[in-house]
This record gives C-alpha cells, sequence and structure tokens, in this order.
C-alpha cells in the first residue's frame, strides 16, 4: 500500500534531512501504536514530570493526582517497554523504585510541552466551543 503524507510532514522531514521510517496513514504502520502511546493523557504527563529527572512510582502518583495505581503501572510499563523510561529496583524496605527518562524519552519533551501549552492557552475557547456544539444538539444525538 502506497500512501502520501501531508505536506507538514514531508517538510519538517526535509528539514531534518532524512526519510521517514514509519508510514503513519498504513493502517499496518506500528507508527500507530507509537502515536497511541505517546497521545495517552498518562503518558503526557509522565513525560512532562521527568523531565525535571528521576522520580518514585509514588511521588509520580502523587502529582498526577487522580490516576489509579493500576492505570499508572500499566503506563510505565508501556513507556518502559517502547524505550521511553528506564526502571530501576532498588532492594530496600519498601522496595523503591525510580523512573528516568531515556534519550529517546527526553526526545519527546519538547513536542508534549508545546502540546500541553496550547491545551492550556486554549482550553477556555475549547470549552467554549463544547458548550456552543453541545446547546445546539437534540438531546445529544
Amino acid at each position: 500500500m502506497v500512501t502520501m503524507a501531508p505536506r507538514m510532514l514531508d517538510r519538517l522531514r526535509g528539514k531534518r534531512g532524512q526519510a521517514a521510517e514509519g508510514d503513519l496513514f498504513n493502517p499496518d504502520c506500528p507508527t500507530r501504536l507509537v502515536l497511541d502511546q505517546i497521545g495517552d493523557k498518562w503518558t503526557v504527563l509522565v513525560v512532562l514530570l521527568l523531565s525535571d529527572g528521576t522520580m518514585r512510582f509514588s511521588e509520580l502518583r502523587a502529582r498526577i493526582g487522580s490516576v489509579a495505581p493500576k492505570v499508572l503501572t500499566q503506563t510505565l510499563r508501556r513507556m518502559e517497554r517502547n524505550g521511553l523510561i528506564t526502571r530501576e529496583v532498588f532492594a530496600e524496605v519498601p522496595p523503591r523504585v525510580d523512573y528516568t527518562l531515556t534519550e529517546l524519552g527526553h526526545s519527546l519533551i519538547d513536542p508534549i510541552a508545546i502540546i500541553s501549552d496550547w491545551a492550556e492557552t486554549h482550553i477556555h475557547r475549547i470549552v467554549t466551543a463544547q458548550r456552543s456544539y453541545d446547546a445546539t444538539q437534540d438531546g445529544g444525538a
């Protein structure tokens, strides 16, 4: 299957001077799984928190707030599997586990920070648009 990337992606690749290794517009390309990971709100929050340095599970959970331990554990495992973080276990009582961004994880800081800043800057406009849209819908259908 041959797909064409939007011109914006072609321009970005040209600036980097390298071709893409994946094709996110190909439904069979694993790039979509990567987007699923980095587009996850918990991943975004973990990357931003770990951009300041190594943290323990309990620190991450406290700073994120409102995340179930199971969900955070699953997020951290996926991030470790994808090479975004390292996990170091210390033989202490109670056990201590530290999480640190890898070089690959660090490469996500700027893009995620830009998207996060955009979200915080435009949240009022988005909420207004949602309310306006919801008000025009007939019973939510």
